[in-house]
C-alpha cells in the first residue's frame, strides 16, 4: 500500500534519522574518553609541563692567613725654603729606604706613593712663613716574621720625620681559597635548589646556566697611625685571618 506524507512529516522524518547516527557516536566517545577525557575537555593541563626552570644563589665562604704585609709610611719635614725643606725629606726618605734594604726588603717592594710641597702661613700674614714636603712610600713586607722588625728599624732611620699611615695584611695568592670558594657556593647552590624543587613536587634536572658575582674584595686591617722615634722593640705583628666569599646564581631544569 503506497503511504503519502505531507512535507511536515517528512521533516520529522529525517532529523530523527539524523539524530541516532550522532547520539551514537557521543556514546563511543563517552566509553573511549574516560575521565581523562573529561578533565581536557575541561581545559586541564599536565603536571610538570616541559621546560619549567628555578634559579638559585649559592655562597662559599673561606678563611685564610695573611702572608704579607703592606705598609704606608712617609716623612714630613719644613724648612723656611721649598729647596731646604726638600732636601730635608729627601734624606730622609734615603734613610728609611737604605733602613728596609738592609733589613731584607726588596727595592722592588719598596715605592713611591706621593709628594706634596706646601706653603706654611703664619697668623695674619699674607707671605709663607716656610714650606712643608710630605714624602710617601708603600713598601711590601713578604716575611711576617720579620716584618715587626723591619717597621721598627725604617722608623729609627727617618727619626722623628717619620710618620706611618697604616699596614694592611693581605693574601698574595688567593686562587686556591677562590677554587674552595667557588666550589662551595656551586654546592650550596645545588642544595637550595634540591629544597625548592622537593617543596614543589618535583625532580632537580640539570644546570642550565650558572654565573658568578665579582668576588668581594678583600676588607684590609689597619693599624692606628704612629710617628716618632720607636723603641728598640720590634712592631707587633698579627696576622689574623681573611674571608673570602664567591656568590654564584645558578638556573636548574625541573624535572
Amino acid at each position: 500500500m503506497a503511504l503519502s506524507l505531507t512535507s511536515t512529516q517528512r521533516a520529522l522524518v529525517t532529523g530523527a534519522g539524523a539524530a541516532a547516527p550522532l547520539g551514537g557516536a557521543f556514546a563511543a566517545g563517552a566509553a573511549q574518553g574516560g575521565p581523562a577525557s573529561a578533565a581536557t575537555a575541561a581545559g586541564g593541563l599536565p603536571a610538570g609541563p616541559a621546560g619549567s626552570r628555578i634559579t638559585v644563589t649559592g655562597t662559599g665562604t673561606v678563611s685564610g692567613t695573611p702572608n704579607q704585609l703592606v705598609l704606608s709610611m712617609g716623612v714630613q719635614t719644613s724648612g723656611s725654603t721649598v729647596s731646604a725643606a726638600l732636601q730635608a725629606a729627601n734624606r730622609a726618605v734615603r734613610a728609611v729606604t737604605g733602613a728596609l734594604t738592609r733589613s731584607g726588603v726588596r727595592g722592588s717592594d719598596i715605592a713611591t706613593s706621593g709628594l706634596s710641597i706646601q706653603p706654611d702661613y703664619g697668623p695674619n700674614s699674607a707671605a709663607p712663613a716656610g714650606y712643608g714636603v710630605s714624602e710617601s712610600i708603600q713598601v711590601t713586607l713578604r716575611k711576617l716574621a720579620v716584618a715587626g722588625t723591619q717597621i721598627s728599624s725604617a722608623v729609627r732611620a727617618g727619626g722623628n720625620a717619620t710618620v706611618v699611615d697604616g699596614v694592611s695584611l693581605n693574601l698574595s695568592d688567593s686562587s686556591a681559597l677562590l677554587a674552595s670558594a667557588r666550589a662551595r657556593a656551586v654546592a650550596d647552590a645545588r642544595i637550595r635548589a634540591a629544597q625548592f624543587a622537593k617543596a614543589l613536587g618535583r625532580s632537580l634536572g640539570p644546570v642550565v646556566t650558572m654565573s658568578e658575582q665579582a668576588p668581594a674584595e678583600q676588607v684590609p686591617v689597619f693599624a692606628s697611625a704612629a710617628s716618632g722615634h720607636a723603641g728598640p722593640s720590634p712592631v707587633p705583628v698579627s696576622p689574623g685571618s681573611q674571608q673570602l666569599t664567591v656568590t654564584v646564581t645558578a638556573v636548574f631544569a625541573l624535572a
